[in-house]
Order: structure tokens, then sequence, then C-alpha cells
């Protein structure tokens, strides 16, 4: 009783978990040099998942799940943009190869075809009520791969096509799902896919100076869903890199939530919004214990890591579809 009593008088609220979320991570069948945040913490706090890739998106198995992770994609057919530094590496052939016959299998004559495609059900399945959770390059390439609506957006040494002319003109923003009027950078040897993302590279070196970003506080009474999602144990979290780390607060759209910001700095590392029945959200960075995660290293050992905030962060979203939303007050 005088828990409940703490809790009517304090910024808390209790919310009912009614069922376990169906989990799905999207990930390729082939091994990948990298290791996957998400997967770590579902494996180390035992929550059963399933794996789903893109023959599961466009049949719309992926319907059958509350919540559906993706990590370190591409969804716009450049295979990671690794084409200056790795295109000779065997895993890397392998990507292109094993890409490039999903494709054909799937009747699409490009892989970039065949990607955004598999966006569009993404998109389908998170407006008909499905719970979207994303990091690192799969934040940015889902948005620019459905803002590319019948347009070739890839350099010819990547898929062999000339880009469209006047492409960058021709992109949709209104098909995305967090971002809008973002710049594209084609250069096949720039590990980058826009200005979306900023980094110490970026043009925002103040952020790495002091590498920590700010939790939002939300009103656990009014608003759980962020409540909920920024709950933790600090109030900073120590940054985490990744191909795409944290993201140009100018590109985001106007009713996203940001729940985590480097602050003066116009750089958002966490951000949620509802799109049609559900809800989308990103978290930059490739792993919150590993400063600047590299191509080849081994996974993290999250033994060693019982207290961390950012996988805590990532924990949140598992319980976030129990939640029920409420109506903001103004």
């Amino acid at each position: 009783d005088s828990i409940l009593k703490q809790i009517e008088s304090s910024n808390m609220e209790l919310v009912t978990l009614e069922k376990a979320p169906k989990v799905a991570i999207y990930a390729p069948p082939n091994h990948e040099p990298w290791d996957d945040a998400v997967t770590l913490a579902l494996e180390y706090s035992k929550i059963p998942y399933d794996k789903i890739w893109d023959p599961e998106v466009l049949s719309d198995e992926i319907q059958k799940y509350d919540w559906v992770h993706l990590h370190h994609e591409d969804f716009t057919g450049q295979y990671g943009k690794f084409y200056r530094s790795f295109r000779n590496a065997p895993w890397y052939r392998e990507r292109v190869r094993l890409y490039q016959q999903s494709a054909k299998e799937a009747g699409f004559d490009t892989v970039a075809e065949h990607k955004r495609a598999v966006t569009v059900h993404i998109a389908n399945y998170v407006s008909q009520g499905g719970f979207l959770f994303a990091m690192c390059s799969a934040c940015d390439t889902i948005d620019i791969a459905l803002s590319a609506e019948g347009i070739d957006i890839i350099e010819p040494e990547i898929d062999g096509t000339p880009m469209t002319a006047g492409a960058q003109d021709k992109l949709r923003y209104d098909n995305c799902l967090m971002f809008e009027d973002f710049t594209l950078y084609p250069d096949p040897m720039r590990y980058e896919f826009s200005n979306i993302d900023c980094g110490p590279t970026d043009g925002l070196p103040p952020v790495y100076q002091n590498p920590r970003f700010g939790l939002i506080e939300f009103s656990a009474k009014h608003d759980p869903v962020p409540s909920m999602l920024t709950q933790c144990h600090v109030d900073e979290v120590p940054e985490f890199r990744g191909q795409t780390s944290a993201f140009r607060k100018e590109f985001i759209k106007d009713d996203a939530r940001v729940l985590g910001e480097f602050q003066g700095e116009g750089a958002v590392k966490y951000v949620h919004r509802n799109f049609g029945e559900g809800t989308v959200t990103f978290l930059g960075g490739h792993d919150p214990e590993d400063y600047e995660h590299i191509v080849g290293e081994p996974a993290t050992d999250l033994s060693l890591h019982k207290n961390s905030p950012g996988y805590r962060l990532i924990l949140n979203n598992i319980l976030f579809p129990a939640a029920k939303k409420k109506q903001r007050e103004t």
C-alpha cells in the first residue's frame, strides 16, 4: 500500500504488462562480422524471439509479431556502403551474392527494388499496429529506401545501372517513417548514406568532447509510453557510435518525440513516433557498451555490463508493447 501511495504522489505510474510480446529480429541468414546489441540483450535476458528476413516480410508473416527489431541493415541496396574498404573481403562478396540471389528469387531485377519492397511491407506492418525498433544504419536506410519510390539512387559501381537524373529532387519524404528533407550521399567511396547521421566527422565535434546524451523526462501518468522507453537509473547515457550514430534534429518529422539528445547540439540519439496504428522507435549507434564497434570485433559480453544504461533502453522497448497509450494533455 505504501508503494502505491508513493507512485500516486510521484512522477510514476502503474502499467500492467498483460502479455509477453511476440518478438522477431530481422536478420540475414548468413554470418556477418558484427554483433547485434538487441540479439545479445534478448539472449542474455532469455527472452524468446524468432529470426525473420525478406521472405517472411514479403509474405506478411511479419504481421504475426508484436515487436520487430532492425539493426545494422542497409535497405538501400548498396550492401552497407562497404565498397571502399571491404569490396574484396569474402564476407562482402558473399553478402552481394546472397542479396542478388534473393532479389532474383523474389522476382526483382535489382537488390534495391527488392529491399524497397521489403521496407514497404515493414511500413505496412507498423501502420497496422506493429511496434518497430531500429538501431544503427537500419534507422536511416529504411527511410531512404521508402523515399526512393520508382527511382535509382545508386551509383553504377554498385548496381551496374545509372542513377536516375535528379534523383535527389524526386525523393518522396511523405513515405518516410521518421525523417524528411535529408540529402543523399550516393558516392560509393563514402561510408555514409545521407546527412541524417551526425558524428565527429560531420560538423558536430562538441558532442564528442563530452560524449554523453541526456534522456528526456516525461510525465509517467500522462505519457506512459515515452516514460517507459526512457526509464533508466541514470539521466545521461554514455555515447556509442555506429555507421549511424545520431540523427540531425532538423530532419526529424515534427510530430516525433525526442527521447534522448545531446543538449544544444541539434543531435538526437533516441526518438519515437506514431505511424498509423503502430509506432517506430530509433536508437542511434551500434552497441551501448562498445564506443566504436568495428567490423570483425568480438561480440560484447553482457555479463560484464549488468547495469548498462544503454542496454536498459533496449530492454525498455520489449516492455513497451504492453503499455496502453493515453492522450497527452495540452
